[in-house]
């Protein structure tokens, strides 16, 4: 092991060095300081007789006379069932008090890619308790799914109700056992201290953390480890899944914080900004990150994301969620509109899409035509949100009678169905259930997506009006 005095350049997040041999790509630095601190750091560029390096824990107290080590190896994540329960930072060091971590192995945490060959296709339920993801855009094991917010949205909200509701019901059902078991790994990058106490109050009063392995970088945390903490919170996830046999789901909260950190570490770098200054790379870098979400054929367990963004000014064409929406299959959109009448959570169904919802859907679960009723509500509520802004110019009153009964089903739907709360867990029967309430409101020949024989067997019977008999005098 080398180690160098030959600091150049201290730039931002970056040091750069001179060197004398070649130096491998990601490889782990350990930089002494002349006040005996030791930071650690990973290669970013290797060139002929010069590196540079993202330092971990930030550049303050380097200089050039600070020592530089080269430790001939990449980060790698120390990784062990134990990690269930655990609340560790953003670069794997465990902070809730609780003993070291005794790995059973360590591996990279770049990862291997899924051979496509070997990925199973996704096809199987996962129920969240939201009926907005389950009854409208059903998640899927193995899918990735982002949900896509906004400044002032209550998306960690939605985050932890999910992260303490999710299960994967049929598997308990047909083996009477629960199947294999489910986890859940939370990594949290550049949020704020008070966001990280909500957090943890709730996974440790719900009893979540049980099941749980939490990453926390902090937004006075250093950039540089915002890059590194999803890659940490994957390795776990993968360990878990694939050597385990769990079902993982991975909730990454913020992933526009961690875009943010690429786009400070390119400007260190001098690299030519891509759009609105983000780097030209980070599409691929992205996709890194999301295509390990998926399962492999002859394992039992599943890697499920759900990235969660917010969309700077409300733009879904800004770069973050645009390049997200290519990667992923499909988005849940948090609307503001449906906040601000107070309904929680405020999951819009018309913009939002799981691509993967009709293989993961149908039989296999105890009510019938789940695609049929999904479908019929969503062409009723979108016809709803056509009649509203008709109303605002001609009034009600010029409506039909079928258009004033899809007004009031847009109104039922999104207090009854949407509007559940954070901390009401419906099952897929209870979900479908108030779904065959709500279109019970329409005519029998409006509900022209549903086959005749659900209709037949869950459309309530008309009453028929009871004739008083009158006796003849």
């Amino acid at each position: 092991m080398k180690e160098y005095q030959t600091i150049t350049e201290i730039s931002g997040p970056l040091v750069f060095a001179e060197v004398d041999e070649p130096i491998g790509y990601d490889e782990i630095v350990e930089i002494e300081t002349p006040a005996g601190d030791t930071l650690r750091g990973q290669v970013l560029e290797s060139s002929k007789g010069l590196v540079s390096i993202q330092v971990f824990e930030g550049t303050e107290g380097i200089d050039r006379k600070s020592s530089v080590r080269f430790l001939g190896e990449t980060m790698k994540m120390p990784v062990t069932e134990d990690l269930l329960g655990r609340v560790l930072d953003g670069s794997g060091n465990p902070i809730d008090g609780g003993p070291e971590i005794v790995p059973d192995e360590r591996r990279d945490i770049v990862g291997a890619a899924i051979n496509p060959y070997a990925r199973e296709y996704p096809e199987e339920f996962i129920q969240t308790g939201v009926s907005a993801i389950d009854g409208m855009n059903t998640l899927v094991r193995g899918q990735k799914l982002p949900i896509f917010s906004a400044s002032g949205l209550p998306h960690n909200e939605l985050a932890l109700q999910i992260a303490r509701q999710a299960s994967v019901p049929e598997e308990a059902d047909e083996e009477g056992e629960g199947g294999s078991e489910f986890a859940v790994v939370f990594g949290a990058m550049g949020i704020t201290a008070e966001e990280a106490n909500e957090f943890m109050e709730d996974f440790e009063r719900t009893g979540a953390l049980e099941r749980s392995v939490v990453f926390m970088n902090l937004a006075d945390d250093p950039a540089v480890e915002r890059t590194v903490t999803p890659r940490l919170a994957l390795t776990t996830a993968e360990y878990l899944a694939f050597d385990k046999d769990y079902h993982v789901l991975v909730i990454l909260t913020d992933m526009t914080n961690y875009c943010e950190a690429l786009r400070e570490i390119g400007a260190a770098r001098e690299e030519v900004p891509g759009r609105r200054g983000y780097p030209g790379y980070m599409y691929t870098d992205l996709a890194q990150l999301y295509e390990r979400a998926g399962r492999i054929e002859g394992r039992e367990g599943s890697v499920t994301q759900i990235p969660i963004l917010t969309m700077p000014g409300d733009d879904d064409t800004h770069p973050i969620p645009d390049l997200t929406g290519y990667i992923t299959e499909g988005q849940i959109y948090i609307d503001r509109d449906l906040n601000s009448q107070g309904i929680q959570p405020p999951i819009n169904p018309l913009p939002s899409l799981s691509r993967l919802m009709d293989d993961g859907i149908g039989e296999g679960l105890t009510r019938e035509d789940h695609s049929g009723v999904s479908d019929q509500m969503y062409a009723a509520y979108a016809e709803g949100e056509d009649l509203r802004d008709l109303v605002n110019i001609v009034g009600r009153e010029a409506l039909s009678e079928r258009d004033n009964q899809y007004l009031d089903f847009a109104d039922r739907f999104e207090k009854e169905f949407v509007d559940q709360g954070f901390e009401t867990n419906r099952s897929i029967e209870e979900t479908l259930t108030i779904g065959w309430d709500l279109l019970s409101m329409l005519p029998k020949e409006e509900l022209n997506r549903i086959d005749e024989e659900y209709i037949e067997k869950y459309y309530p019977e008309e009453e028929t009006p009871e004739v008083e008999e009158v006796a003849a005098d």
